[in-house]
């Protein structure tokens, strides 16, 4: 991509820190807004905006199975200019040497990713991660990366009970000047003045406009999700209008199908739409990240970085330029950033499983089961009566199978890291009739994760991923189908509109084979996640998030 940073644009500013719209020119020079001259004929640029570029306050990059030179591609199509990234999905798979892939990587294209020290790698002591971030290596990701902020401090436990490792990450954040990002779904009262006293900062977890407003009192900022699982934007939206000054916009997990649709931009056209003020909505998706990180991205003043998109109408928003250091990165929904190659590395040591490994058995009346809920991470703990097969007992109970009627399937987590014996389990509401999906994107330790009608398809799904080091694959009607992802087990290194292209085929066989959620593989990816409630199964076993501790089997 040729780089032209020295020229002259002209437009109706919307300017976010006067909170003015005006017919004028830019003068940009080496990058930066060396100019800023007002027309006198205000109708000089009809149809033609220019705003600062949108930022996502909170995503894991991962979760798009880009490398974030990919993500960029599609993403500044979208008018973002800037992502405030936690690399802690790449750092439980490889830690050090995947934070720092993820920040060479990115710095190779023109676009803003601030990444931050990954604070809970692993995320628990109560499943197999790749790697572990120590309290010294924060400290080496601050003093030597000149990373920007700790991120989300997802063991909400150990800060409210001081647990001397997580207490030593944050004084050493506090040490540096660092912002402390959060992570405490379902957390109020007492308990969330405690854990935000500690000095947490903000919260992207909330699912509850009660749960936000009780943070808010105590003074963390609430940044409003929508991704492509957890879907928040709608509970929490009037807080543009009643705390613009402490509200932020992110989408935390983005699957490549759904990026390549939208970024920020949907959240910033919703609220236009609802009637939101256009400076209420700006100061969420624009100011309050670059002042609350200290980003050095643009906002439209004189001597700022020419991070700023060009748009047809304040309505739709159509982006019909996006800007970045005054480099033309985007146009008219193609991206002007070239792709860049690397080489994969990995870390995957498990060998292939035999239909046997997924055999559960219990003689129990009542057994816990996952319910998954559509468009979000919690999930809910039911009993049922699990169905069993005839003619099965004796030692190790009776074996249970799928009820594919009462759509009670088969769960299972398989370590990816050495060989073990699957954990196993039951979960409800992936709906699908037959066959089986797996994926080894399974937040935080990334092992594999399968939901399945029979151990037969089970061990179908889950052999595709371990042949190719990681991916998603679907067994369908008998036949196999897989997205590698040979980076991390957790990435590709293929073309982002080709990767949302294979991945949208591959939820649509999904959802052919029954399912009715929104997003099953990314659904799929959180029943390994420990740390949101409020029952999950990791590859030790079931996870009661509540009480945060393992599901006795007696």
């Amino acid at each position: 991509m040729k780089e032209k940073n020295n020229f002259k644009i002209s437009g109706n500013i919307v300017d976010p820190i006067s909170k003015r719209i005006f017919s004028g020119t830019l003068e940009i020079k080496n990058g930066i807004i060396s100019g800023i001259t007002k027309s006198e004929d205000t109708e000089e640029n009809p149809g033609i905006y220019i705003l600062p570029g949108l930022i996502d306050s909170h995503i894991h990059i991962e979760s798009s199975m880009l490398m974030p030179s990919e993500f960029a591609r599609i993403a500044s199509v979208h008018g973002t200019v800037a992502t405030v990234s936690d690399p802690h999905e790449i750092a439980n798979v490889l830690g050090l040497q995947g934070i720092r892939f993820m920040i060479t990587n990115g710095q190779k294209v023109p676009f803003k990713f601030y990444f931050g020290a990954s604070s809970c790698v692993p995320a628990t002591v109560f499943e197999t991660a790749g790697a572990e971030i120590t309290a010294d290596d924060i400290r080496t990701l601050f003093e030597v990366d000149g990373l920007k902020y700790l991120s989300e401090m997802m063991n909400f436990p150990g800060v409210l009970f001081r647990d001397p490792e997580v207490m030593k990450k944050i004084e050493i954040a506090k040490e540096f000047g660092r912002p402390i990002d959060g992570h405490a779904p379902g957390l109020t009262g007492e308990d969330a003045k405690k854990y935000i006293g500690a000095g947490i900062s903000t919260d992207h977890e909330c699912y509850l406009l009660e749960e936000a407003l009780s943070k808010l009192s105590y003074g963390m900022k609430i940044l409003i999700r929508e991704g492509s699982a957890a879907k928040n934007f709608e509970t929490l939206k009037q807080l543009i209008k009643s705390h613009t000054d402490m509200v932020m916009l992110c989408s935390d997990d983005k699957h490549p199908n759904d990026l390549v649709i939208s970024h920020i931009n949907e959240q910033v056209k919703r609220a236009l739409k609802d009637g939101f003020d256009l400076f209420d909505v700006l100061q969420a998706a624009c100011v309050n990240p670059v002042k609350h990180y200290k980003l050095d991205v643009g906002l439209l003043q004189m001597n700022d970085p020419a991070d700023f998109i060009v748009v047809d109408n304040l309505t739709d928003l159509n982006i019909l330029k996006t800007f970045i250091n005054g480099i033309l990165v985007a146009e008219n929904g193609s991206p002007l950033i070239e792709s860049i190659k690397e080489i994969p590395v990995n870390n995957f040591n498990t060998t292939y499983k035999n239909e046997k490994d997924f055999l559960l058995y219990s003689d129990k009346y009542e057994f816990p089961v996952i319910e998954a809920l559509n468009g979000q991470l919690i999930t809910n703990e039911i009993f049922v009566t699990p169905k069993h097969k005839s003619g099965t007992g004796k030692d190790k109970g009776r074996e249970i199978i799928s009820d594919i009627e009462n759509d009670i399937l088969k769960i299972a987590v398989i370590n990816r890291y050495r060989n073990s014996t699957p954990a196993l389990g039951l979960i409800k509401n992936f709906g699908i009739k037959s066959g089986a999906i797996a994926s080894c994107i399974a937040h935080d330790s990334h092992n594999i994760v399968c939901v399945g009608t029979t151990e037969k398809d089970m061990c179908k799904a889950v052999n595709a991923i371990i042949e190719n080091k990681g991916g998603i694959s679907v067994v369908y009607h008998g036949n196999t189908d897989v997205l590698p992802l040979p980076f991390a087990g957790i990435m590709t290194t293929a073309d982002g509109f080709e990767t949302a292209e294979k991945y949208s085929e591959m939820d649509a066989k999904v959802k052919e084979l029954g399912s009715k959620l929104d997003a099953p593989y990314m659904t799929l990816s959180f029943m390994a996640l420990l740390v949101i409630p409020s029952i999950k199964l990791s590859d030790k076993g079931l996870f009661d998030g509540i009480k945060f501790e393992f599901i006795k089997e007696d």
